[in-house]
């Protein structure tokens, strides 16, 4: 093909194997498309391709992904609205005929296993380093670890006493995220469901938890997660203003991409522990700062402040 179609908010450029997709920059355009800029979707990525009318004289012509094909929809989950899904370019109804051409052209090229879903993303994630704020604190993500600082406005007693959180990729096996748009939205990152006991476990917040501690998903034992996402260190909560669309999801997104990448990825047992037990003493030397001023803000007691201190001085 190789051709140029140029929509209210993106304009498509047709190639041999895929379709670029280039997001215009202005007020009007949804913030989550020019966050994106543009995106190359494989034809072997889409499972099909309808035009349907529009509003206030429009068209729409929608590619549809295969499941499991994009990083973005995936951590989605289905909870975008129609304005900010990026397989949607909408066209003035008298593009209708062009439109149409462009459509079966598509249609031309679907693969064999469009119906079926996606064994890997064919799709780009968002590319790292990235951060957003949420209502309770910073999230940041290098490509390698995701970490969240705490807010002394927003975050709970139970995020303070569990300590600014650094999770690596590996140690995760997935990512939750629920639209800030929504009454509670969270970004909740899944660690896996057992790591090595070896490793200090965090503080109890209820009956059977023993999620969090100091140094994120390396501070669980075969954890019971809490069902409040303001309670939960693997988590941040959204707000008005706070974890929007256009950040939170392109973030979520990349961390989920990362996440399968590695597990797609076999690595040895051995190196996997290799320094497990020690931690950088510039990190243990912040996190015993910040356990300070939780002590000095009457968050915990003498004695956790004590045999938190000591167990971060061990660890060194």
């Amino acid at each position: 093909m190789g051709d140029v179609l140029a929509g209210i908010h993106a304009t498509w450029e047709f190639d041999t194997d895929s379709v670029l997709i280039r997001f215009e920059r202005g007020i009007r355009t949804p913030k989550l498309f020019q966050s994106l800029r543009e995106r190359r979707v494989p034809h072997a990525a889409l499972s099909s391709v309808t035009l349907t009318p529009g509003k206030r004289g429009t068209v729409v012509l929608h590619a549809v992904p295969r499941p499991g094909a994009d990083p973005l929809l995936e951590a989605a989950a289905g909870q975008l609205k129609d304005g900010c899904d990026p397989y949607r370019l909408v066209l003035p109804a008298e593009r209708e005929m062009l439109a149409e051409y462009y459509a079966d052209e598509l249609r031309a090229v679907l693969g064999p296993d469009a119906a079926q879903p996606a064994d890997r993303f064919m799709v780009a994630a968002p590319e790292a380093p990235m951060s957003f704020k949420a209502y309770d604190g910073r999230a940041g993500f290098d490509g390698d670890r995701i970490s969240f600082r705490w807010s002394w406005a927003g975050a709970s007693s139970a995020k303070w006493k569990a300590g600014d959180q650094t999770f690596p990729v590996g140690e995760l096996c997935g990512v939750e995220w629920r639209s800030p748009e929504a009454f509670d939205g969270y970004l909740r990152l899944v660690p896996r469901t057992a790591v090595t006991d070896s490793v200090m476990a965090g503080p109890v917040d209820a009956p059977g938890e023993t999620y969090g501690g100091v140094g994120g998903a390396q501070g669980l034992r075969a954890a019971v997660r809490p069902t409040q996402a303001d309670q939960d260190p693997a988590a941040v909560v959204f707000g008005l203003g706070y974890g929007p669309v256009h950040e939170s999801l392109p973030f979520a997104a990349a961390v989920l991409e990362s996440v399968r990448r590695r597990q797609a990825t076999p690595a040895t047992a051995p190196a996997a522990l290799v320094g497990a037990g020690r931690r950088d003493p510039a990190d243990i030397a912040e996190r015993i700062r910040h356990l300070g001023e939780l002590h000095q803000a009457g968050l915990v007691t003498d004695d956790e402040y004590g045999a938190k201190k000591a167990q971060l001085l061990s660890e060194l």
